[in-house]
């Protein structure tokens, strides 16, 4: 499905207003960033958001990543998101923020703490967000988002699958109530599963990853459209899917990768040559791909330092492509319009010698 072709809706985008910051030493720097509005929420968030992920030991140091949140605050990203599956990137976050008074939109979620976790057991959940004010340093949630609540065979949320129901429903109600929790949302990978979730109307935004990005597309058929419908707001996780869009693999696109079927790799080398023509980064393409669709809310990054944060918020602030360039991407995007049955979850560049193939079929 081209992105002509889909349910659009117009987004209210503002600039956020210019504001000073000091930095160690006196210097002063001025910062504009545009912000979008998240859905039914009415929150203003940067449309560009921070991932907490790679924030935490799994991505870097916890003095490394305490400075990359806060560049991303001095250069006016005022959206992250983080979860108790992140290692300890809700730990490092509360870190980073202490003391910090920038307005910021903060997102966390329900899922893999403690253990055992036990998904259907109130007072499990309840000691999870427990936790997570406490390591956050926080007195409310912004949102607190159902992790993976489209894949049974990982959290098994639901008493009723038909018609969803479960604890999870009544503790999210019970938390707005008290006001410790301002909004709820979904945090999934699926692209079918997870809007028959989002159309029952229960949660406020959707974080949908690693099925819209600029080669796979299917979250413009059922997950864009049911947020469209309910208007929640839309995050987009994983816009560099999981490292496949963070840089280029030419040698083993051409000439290894055994595990890559020949339509991806097609479209893989028909991508490069459009890069090659535009002298642009791959990962530039693939961020401001994805804010030309004014139906995003916000894009979250995985920066894993200052300067990725750096160049990441250098390379939005370039602005939406062209009308032209998105048509000649909805082309290659159309090579490959659906997921590769073989294909893996998370494309293995530099580590393919290790790859021997799907699991068990089930």
């Amino acid at each position: 499905m081209g992105r002509a072709e889909g349910t659009r809706r117009r987004a209210t985008v503002k600039t956020a207003p210019e504001r000073a910051s000091t930095r160690p030493g006196g210097h002063t720097t001025v910062q504009g960033m545009k912000t979008r509005t998240l859905g039914r929420t009415g929150l203003q968030v940067s449309e560009i958001g921070l991932g907490g992920l790679f924030v935490s030991r799994v991505g870097a140091t916890a003095e490394e990543g305490i400075r990359a949140v806060r560049k991303a605050l001095e250069l006016g990203i005022t959206y992250v998101d983080t979860a108790p599956g992140y290692a300890d990137s809700e730990e490092v976050l509360g870190r980073a923020l202490k003391g910090v008074k920038t307005p910021l939109v903060l997102s966390t979620k329900l899922g893999g703490r403690p253990q055992p976790f036990l998904p259907r057991d109130r007072d499990c959940l309840m000691r999870s967000v427990e936790e997570s004010l406490r390591l956050l340093g926080r007195e409310v949630i912004d949102i607190l988002m159902v992790h993976e609540p489209d894949r049974p065979g990982q959290y098994d949320w639901w008493t009723d699958w038909d018609e969803p129901s479960g604890p999870v429903l009544d503790l999210l109600e019970d938390l707005k109530r008290r006001r410790l929790i301002r909004f709820t949302g979904l945090g999934g990978t699926t692209a079918y599963e997870l809007p028959r979730l989002m159309r029952t109307g229960r949660f406020d935004v959707v974080l949908t990853a690693f099925n819209y990005s600029l080669l796979w597309r299917e979250a413009e058929r059922e997950v864009l459209p049911a947020a469209v419908e309910r208007d929640m707001g839309i995050i987009i996780g994983s816009p560099l899917q999981q490292g496949a869009l963070a840089r280029r693999y030419d040698d083993e696109i051409r000439g290894g990768a055994k595990w890559l079927s020949s339509p991806r790799r097609a479209q893989y080398l028909a991508l490069y040559r459009l890069l090659d023509e535009l002298s642009m980064s791959l990962p530039e393409l693939a961020l401001r791909f994805v804010l030309s669709n004014p139906q995003v809310s916000t894009v979250l990054t995985g920066a894993r330092s200052a300067a990725e944060v750096e160049v990441n918020v250098a390379a939005v602030g370039k602005g939406p492509l062209p009308p032209e360039l998105l048509a000649r991407l909805d082309a290659i995007a159309a090579m490959v319009p659906f997921r590769p049955f073989e294909e893996p979850f998370g494309l293995p560049f530099g580590r393919g010698e290790s790859y021997r193939g799907p699991g068990t079929a089930r």
